[in-house]
């Protein structure tokens, strides 16, 4: 097997991070826009250190490529997980690169250049791409590398680049961030000027694609291709879980590093030895608690001599046990889709068996479901089963109280904005064409369809004047009120029916007052 060389940080990219740590430490102490402009040097040196480590992945993707060709037996799973690799690897640096170009294109226009950016200094850019209520990118982005850096640190063998990885790819908000509230986005990107988001952008973008040619490395030298000798041979125990439901199966490969197929080893667990061809040990867990796996591998060197490796491997079995969680809050609503999160450990989700008394349930995909019960005061009771070593078993019951959706609050639109009352331009007024009702209170995001409601309007004696809309839009006869309306009047929007996602039309108690600005 070939030795690959470990890569090594470069001079020129410890410069890069020394920069990139110093500038951000001098926009901490809010200096000038011209020295916001230093963003850009490190970003270019960022860059070319990225496309450095791009050439260098892609010498290996051919690699890859030309080996499979030469021998895909032996080949084909390693060069599967390199194609692995690199769509994950891909996603997360497009979805940079997308955040960019919006966040330029939002500080400089339509024909903003990431290459070359004018408005260096604009402090609201980045906040209304990745923070905007509703629409900011913020969240997806923390999910993405959430995501991709657990997926890729699996991959990565050497606990030291794990390390630098994980730190590398870290969400963790600061201890100051936490003093003052703020989640990984808001930390990160509020109030941040133009040019260093994008720098964080891309040195994001720099540390996806260390990461991949980290895990690259340690893939192919998994070939052995062109029948190099090794110096160093090691025992590996792989099981296929290290947490085991009673009753289930605990299995394990185990298998000594660099061993050609024409030269299997032998394997012996617990003094015996197993008869396996592709060295498989398989037992029955009847007991609950912690157990370990010993034994050892026995093979020829080169020379004829004979070598033994020991193995050692721990592993747990537990008993049946499920989590089914509602992901807005411990209630569901009738009428609605509740989206819910089911897991059991150790159980993948295609193996979930999962039902629901009185409603519906529906999986929706790994691991997630929607639930719609019916009837309100009472219960819905899920049933978790999985299916493990070809028998289905049940995991666990759980009760969820049933309530009614409640009521939306009423807005008027104004632009992109749900305005509930108060100051409003008369121009905007006049602009207006219907009333909105919706839950949103940071839990819920519902939107409900208005059927009616009432305008109250006062004339110069003081007398209530009604005016009623049998729809969600202002009839004409509101719409000329309002027009004769002078600034510092007001009228009150009230008795406005709604109707939700569970049909159900309620009457929204009190009234919005409105003031002509």
């Amino acid at each position: 097997m070939a030795q690959i060389k470990k890569k090594k940080i470069t001079p020129r990219q410890k410069m890069i991070n020394l920069m990139y740590v110093v500038l951000m430490a001098m926009l901490a102490l809010n200096v000038s826009s011209d020295v916001l402009k230093g963003f850009t040097i490190v970003s270019e040196g960022i860059e070319l250190a990225t496309q450095n480590a791009i050439q260098t992945n892609e010498g290996i993707y051919q690699n890859f490529a030309d080996q499979l060709k030469a021998n895909p037996t032996k080949v084909k799973q390693w060069y599967d997980k390199a194609q692995y690799v690199k769509q994950m690897s891909d996603s997360l640096y497009n979805l940079a690169e997308e955040l960019k170009i919006a966040i330029v294109k939002k500080s400089d226009g339509k024909d903003g250049d990431v290459h070359n950016i004018r408005n260096q200094e604009d402090l609201e850019a980045a906040s209304n791409v990745m923070l905007a209520p509703n629409k900011g990118r913020g969240k997806e982005l923390f999910n993405a590398i959430n995501n991709y850096r657990d997926r890729i640190t699996q991959m990565v063998t050497d606990k030291g680049q794990r390390k630098i990885i994980e730190s590398n790819l870290n969400t963790e908000v600061p201890a100051k961030g936490k003093l003052e509230g703020k989640n990984w986005q808001e930390y990160m990107f509020e109030s941040m000027p133009t040019s260093a988001a994008v720098t964080l952008l891309t040195k994001l973008q720099n540390d996806v694609r260390h990461a991949e040619g980290e895990v690259l490395h340690g893939l192919v030298s998994n070939i052995d291709v062109k029948d190099i000798r090794v110096n160093e041979v090691n025992a590996y125990v792989v099981p296929n879980a290290q947490t085991i439901v009673q009753g289930g199966r605990f299995s394990a490969q185990i298998f000594m590093a660099a061993v050609d197929t024409t030269n299997r080893p032998t394997i012996f667990v617990g003094g015996r030895e197993i008869k396996s061809d592709h060295g498989i040990y398989e037992t029955i867990c009847n007991s609950t608690g912690d157990f370990t796996l010993t034994g050892w591998i026995e093979t020829l060197n080169g020379s004829g001599e004979k070598v033994r490796r020991d193995f050692s491997q721990k592993y747990t079995v537990i008993p049946p046990s499920a989590t089914v969680s509602a992901d807005i809050m411990n209630v569901l609503y009738a009428g609605y889709d509740n989206p819910m999160s089911v897991s059991v450990p150790g159980i993948p989700s295609s193996r979930l068996r999962v039902s629901m008394s009185g409603g519906s349930f529906t999986q929706k995909g790994d691991g997630k479901f929607i639930a719609r019960p019916t009837n309100v005061g009472g219960e819905a009771v899920v049933t978790v089963a999985a299916e493990t070593e070809g028998r289905v078993q049940e995991m666990g019951k759980f009760t969820f109280r049933v309530r009614k959706l409640p009521d939306p609050t009423a807005y008027i639109p104004v632009g992109d904005d749900h305005v509930m009352g108060g100051k409003i331009s008369k121009q905007n007024l006049m602009a207006m064409t219907n009333l909105g009702a919706a839950i949103d209170d940071g839990l819920l995001n519902i939107p409900f369809s208005v059927k009616g409601f009432e305008m109250v309007f006062y004339d110069n004696m003081g007398n209530a004047v009604p005016e009623i809309a049998q729809s969600s839009e202002f009839t004409l006869r509101q719409k000329n009120m309002i027009r004769q309306l002078n600034r510092g009047k007001r009228f009150y929007i009230s008795k406005i029916r709604a109707v939700g996602p569970d049909g159900i039309e309620r009457t929204l108690n009190g009234a919005m007052e409105v003031i002509v600005n």
